[in-house]
């Protein structure tokens, strides 16, 4: 791989890559690692939990050493550096604060099961999922749903929704919701232009799958109705809410990612060639503090009650060191739009007259981001749509919308989609859920959310 993908012509430009000149071989550690992330965990469950590091260090390698040998060792730590800097460790940083601050909020009892209580959790969910991310919402409710169902026979779609509604779609209305709209954040997208732009795509969706939901609830109930009740292992009691403290660390979380939006001082400080803004690495100090904070003020039995371990993170940081790494070259090729090797590709998202296909966009995007990490799939097509926040923002908006709604959409489509998905399924199978497999729950995401989408696309995108 790394001798095929040193090309004749010079492919690097003095200040970086020139995507223009790149062999298309140099997207293969790229789709390598992104397939080996959607495999893995299902094919070779056991070989993936020990060495999923290696596999990330490999993938990275077939990037960094050909990169080193044609540029030197100058170029290649700029844009490794640039890379870490603006991108990886303010994404990481991120994700850790919410992680660990969501995962200091524990809910205590248990609420007795109806349509209303189901519907009213889901819906509460999906709010909630775009203000401590689709993880955090997911980790705080789905135990608490998972008790107030355990005494049915049928709660296997309960669970199969809240995947849909609390783990992807609620997280669309902001960029602590779901990973790829932060990235689009750190690519200059404000803040609340997802609220604004998104809200109608959201609620549309999210009101026709809970209208589902609650039909298809009532229907069991009513059958189950017939049949001798099961006894409740956990009975009923009170909600207590614990970690109280932790609400006011999402506040200044989102004071914090704010602060980096608008205040602009024009201090920056250049490491390896890379300008690190003041105001971003005040971002990124506060969301250290924050995490150190909701550890110190989070009883160690509350967390322990929501099951709070730091493998998921530690994973997700390995695995996406390697994915910004492997994309860097996916992006200067993106990057040369038509003149690029990945000409074909911007035909398909083009009309005629050269105007977006904004359908296409939602497709292309939402069907990668469902079998791959939904993350760096936003990034490609974002890349692809111009790259342009400013532009994508006002002229290209109906695109961006597009591409934003397709990545987190989409990624319910499968237990691999989206990360807080295969989280979800593990923990209502160790419940003594009989969660459907990987293909079972494919034929209720085709069955219910293609529809939806379809649907979707003739509203907002055509």
């Amino acid at each position: 791989m790394a001798a095929l993908s040193l090309a004749p012509d010079a492919a690097f430009a003095a200040e970086g890559l020139d995507g223009a000149k790149l062999s298309p071989l140099w997207a293969l550690p790229f789709a390598g690692i992104l397939l080996s992330i959607a495999t893995g965990p299902v094919l070779y469950h056991h070989f993936w939990e020990h060495h999923f590091g290696k596999l990330a260090a490999f993938w990275a390698a077939l990037v960094i050493v050909p990169l080193w040998l044609t540029t030197g060792t100058t170029v290649t730590a700029h844009t490794l550096a640039h890379t870490a800097l603006l991108e990886y460790i303010p994404f990481i940083l991120l994700l850790l604060a919410l992680f660990t601050v969501s995962g200091g909020i524990y809910l205590q009892g248990n609420l007795h099961d109806s349509v209303f209580t189901n519907t009213v959790l889901l819906a509460f969910g999906t709010l909630m999922a775009s203000i401590v991310g689709t993880t955090g919402a997911s980790m705080i409710l789905i135990r608490p749903l998972l008790r107030a169902n355990d005494d049915r026979r049928h709660n296997v779609h309960v669970v199969v929704f809240f995947i849909f509604l609390v783990s992807n779609i609620g997280g669309s209305l902001s960029p602590l919701g779901d990973p790829p709209l932060f990235l689009g954040f750190l690519r200059g997208v404000e803040f609340f232009w997802t609220t604004q732009h998104l809200w109608r795509d959201t609620l549309f969706v999210a009101c026709i799958v809970l209208a589902i939901f609650m039909v298809l609830d009532i229907y069991l109930h009513r059958r189950e109705d017939k049949l001798p009740k099961i006894k409740d292992p956990t009975p009923d009691s009170p909600l207590r809410l614990h970690g109280k403290a932790n609400f006011a660390l999402l506040i200044v979380i989102i004071a914090a990612i704010l602060m980096s939006g608008s205040w602009k001082p024009g201090i920056s400080f250049t490491v390896l060639g890379t300008p690190v803004e003041l105001q971003n690495l005040l971002r990124d100090a506060i969301l250290v503090l924050v995490t150190f904070a909701s550890l110190a003020l989070t009883k160690a039995e509350h967390r322990k009650a929501n099951d709070f371990k730091w493998g998921p993170i530690e994973e997700v940081a390995i695995l996406f060191a390697g994915i910004f790494i492997c994309i860097v070259p996916v992006m200067a090729m993106l990057q040369a739009g038509a003149n690029g090797p990945f000409a074909p590709l911007v035909a398909l998202v083009s009309h005629a007259d050269g105007s977006p296909n904004n359908a296409a966009y939602f497709w292309l995007t939402g069907g990668l981001s469902s079998f791959l990490d939904n993350a760096p799939t936003y990034l490609v097509f974002f890349e692809l749509a111009g790259g342009d926040a400013k532009a994508l923002m006002t002229s290209g908006a109906a695109t961006l919308a597009a591409i934003s709604a397709g990545a987190v959409f989409m990624g319910a489509n499968t237990y691999i989609g989206n990360a807080p998905n295969f989280m979800v399924y593990a923990i209502a199978r160790d419940a003594g859920v009989k969660m459907p497999s990987f293909f079972g729950y494919m034929l209720w995401s085709g069955a219910v959310l293609i529809p939806v989408f379809l649907l979707a696309t003739w509203v907002f995108f055509i």
